[in-house]
């Protein structure tokens, strides 16, 4: 290799790690403001009289938050300025806190409204902070990177508002707003340093598209474009939003169920396994020069992950693995088939189907049905009279999952090599103006 080789591939190692530090501390910072009070069971909260569980009518409020924040997204993510985004990030993390202190001190019957109001900003989050990374050579490490974050942090920031409440006597009502707090500083770091990552390159936009701001004629005519591909997509995605979310917003009772209950490394313990377990077949996918094989080597990840989630509750089920296990495996599952959908799933599509437009739409296309998909579950297992416990709600979930997962996941791949493949055959792909 030559010197400018050597250099050049310096020059992107270290492009590579500063960028994946900086965007992994901006989101990693994010999921204290938004999944800390997931870890508290709120048993008795004064003031509540209403019929539905507390715990559940605050997770159904945020999420609806979170999901309505998915469709304002698609708009604004895919419209929005580079030079807007670093500001943008933490103005809306700010309005999220302010709404754990409204959480705190408002009566009881007005906290859901105060976790709406901290969902419905940190649902742009992701897209912000993605549109920093998307459309490089590098996207896959950047993007595994980044997405091993909100797996690790998940655990993390649940075994620090566990230790505020046990350890420092924190109540369960202010552990939300005060984790914010001692993460403001961390947050505040990272997206100065994302503000000063440099825009792509002219070797990557030859190699995965330029990523454009899209009109609303754009996004209509990308879907319908390749809509049968899509809407399979999206049904995955929503499953497993569902999935991830019931298993995320109830983990202490889901732990608590498997006797670990008052365990607070449990969270962070698992996490770590997952973000290892996950981290090096997602940043695999870099090698894969060819656009069109590495969108299909995405669809086999994901149904991989999907594959891994069922096998896993099966061997569960029949006491051939103890419950830690089954966590650390199930996680691990769920992740590998969730993560590529975030970045490197449709990062890929853009850059197989040369087509305008940028990863932030279709990720956020994907997010707001998902996110519908998981205020169904939740609404469903509330209202419904389902009486089965988390746990064996969380395995029957699985087992539908994986079942129609495999199917969907299938026939997209299918939908997309045919469909680029005959593209292809007929004449070399334009780029629309």
């Amino acid at each position: 290799m030559s010197r400018p080789q050597r250099l050049s591939q310096l020059r992107l190692l270290g492009f590579t790690l500063y960028a994946t530090s900086a965007a992994f501390l901006t989101y990693f910072s994010m999921y204290a403001f938004r999944k800390t009070f997931a870890v508290a069971s709120f048993e008795h909260v004064d003031g509540w009289w209403h019929d539905v569980d507390f715990k559940t009518a605050i997770v159904i409020a945020q999420v609806i938050g979170y999901a309505l924040s998915k469709f304002i997204g698609i708009k604004v993510i895919s419209e929005m300025a580079h030079a807007r985004r670093a500001a943008a990030i933490v103005a809306l993390v700010m309005c999220s806190q302010v709404a754990l202190v409204l959480f705190a001190v408002m009566p009881a019957s007005w906290k859901p409204v105060a976790l709406f109001l901290n969902g419905l900003p940190l649902g742009m989050i992701w897209g912000l902070v993605f549109s920093f990374l998307e459309g490089r050579r590098v996207s896959e490490v950047l993007g595994a990177g980044l997405s091993v974050s909100f797996v690790l942090s998940s655990g993390v920031v649940k075994s620090v508002g566990k230790w505020l409440v046990i350890e420092r006597g924190v109540s369960e009502l202010w552990m939300p707003a005060v984790t914010g707090f001692l993460f403001t500083p961390l947050l505040l770091l990272g997206v100065y340093l994302l503000s000063k990552v440099p825009a792509p390159s002219a070797a990557d936009r030859r190699e995965r598209n330029e990523r454009v701001p899209m009109t609303a004629d754009d996004r209509k005519r990308f879907f319908l474009r390749y809509m049968p591909g899509l809407v399979a997509l999206i049904l995955v995605y929503m499953l497993l939003t569902g999935m991830r979310d019931f298993s995320d917003n109830f983990s202490a009772e889901i732990w608590a169920g498997l006797g670990f209950g008052d365990t607070p490394s449990v969270f962070s313990t698992t996490a770590l396994w997952t973000s290892i377990l996950v981290l090096i077949p997602l940043a695999m996918v870099m090698f894969v020069r060819d656009n069109l094989r590495a969108l299909l080597t995405n669809h086999a990840l994901v149904l991989f992950g999907i594959v891994v989630l069922g096998f896993s509750t099966l061997m569960f089920e029949h006491d051939y693995l103890g419950s830690e296990t089954w966590m650390i495996l199930h996680s691990t599952g769920i992740y590998l088939a969730y993560i590529p959908f975030n970045c490197l799933l449709f990062d890929r599509m853009i850059a197989a189907v040369n087509d305008k437009a940028n990863a932030g739409f279709l990720i956020y296309l994907a997010d707001s049905m998902g996110y519908a998909g998981s205020v169904g579950i939740l609404l469903y297992k509330q209202f419904l009279d389902v009486e089965l416990s988390w746990v064996r709600f969380m395995i029957q979930s699985s087992w539908l999952l994986s079942i129609l997962g495999v199917l969907l996941v299938a026939y997209s791949a299918w939908y997309f090599q045919q469909h680029l493949s005959s593209r292809a055959g007929r004449r070399e792909l334009p780029v629309a103006s």
